[in-house]
């Protein structure tokens, strides 16, 4: 029963990263610790290895059908291992119930966004893909332009520094906030932005993960190993599935189970705390 679980759980969270470019990986803790028995720290260790060798896959996948912008990428993931290393050190340092309520409230943010987002834009149709821009170049560049830069410049140190330390103290993959820094801070289509930030959620997830090695809060690894195998296949179809389907009735779906999961996690840990 408890493979049978982490084979649904992981198609769900592959599917999402795959598809959406993100958000699965914050299921990855819940489900380690409330399905499959794991401690806090067990489970933010191993939605680690869930999140970066999905990610990993799933840029591969994204990669191959064009929707990459690997040098921005690339940028934006090496800036984000500064907060991954500081965020991995806290996390050892924090009480387990301190974690989980700290993940609840990540869980009830990030839901709130997603039904914020599709109460705004409404279900919209299947849009033509975006044009690829001409340019696949670094974040800064040493141009005359350099000082109208800055302010951009500046957004993705301090937006990629957060992605990181969030990934590093509570083994998610950051996509919810790496897809609208790349939509924002570098202006990229929407179908760009998905399949970047897996570029950027595996350097964040690979960097915590060897932070946190050696740390003692090793998990289970064979339900982490049949959670990633899973996870990973579907990240390839949901990555597929993007250019394909409108996605809107996913975004929809996975919205409301994240806030169910936020409150059931919230009743769980909270009560604990007082």
């Amino acid at each position: 029963m408890t493979l049978l679980l982490a084979v649904a759980a992981g198609a769900l969270i592959g599917l999402s990263l795959g598809a959406l470019g993100g958000g699965g990986s914050i299921l990855a803790v819940p489900v380690l610790v409330y399905l499959l028995g794991q401690s806090a720290p067990q489970a933010t260790t191993g939605s680690l290895v869930v999140v970066g060798v999905t990610s990993l896959i799933g840029a591969i996948a994204a990669h191959r059908a064009g929707n990459v912008l690997l040098g921005r990428g690339l940028v934006f993931g090496l800036i984000a291992i500064g907060g991954a290393v500081v965020g991995s050190a806290a996390s050892d340092r924090v009480p387990e119930n301190v974690l989980l309520a700290a993940f609840a409230a990540l869980m009830l943010l990030v839901g709130g966004m997603l039904a914020w987002r599709q109460l705004r834009h409404g279900r919209g149709g299947r849009h033509r893909p975006a044009a690829r821009p001409a340019l696949d170049d670094p974040i800064i560049t040493f141009s005359p332009k350099f000082a109208c830069q800055c302010p951009r410049a500046l957004k993705v140190l301090v937006t990629a520094t957060v992605v990181g330390a969030l990934t590093g103290f509570l083994g998610v993959g950051g996509g919810f906030l790496v897809v609208p820094a790349l939509l924002i801070a570098l202006a990229l289509p929407m179908e760009y932005a998905a399949g970047t930030s897996l570029v950027v959620i595996t350097i964040t997830s690979t960097a915590a993960l060897v932070v946190r090695a050696g740390s003692g809060a090793q998990p289970d690894w064979i339900p982490v190993a049949v959670l990633t195998a899973t996870s990973a296949a579907a990240a390839v179809a949901g990555a597929r599935l993007a250019d394909r389907v409108d996605t809107d009735w996913l975004r929809t779906v996975f919205t409301v189970l994240v806030l169910g999961v936020a409150v059931y996690t919230a009743a769980q840990a909270v009560p604990a705390l007082l």
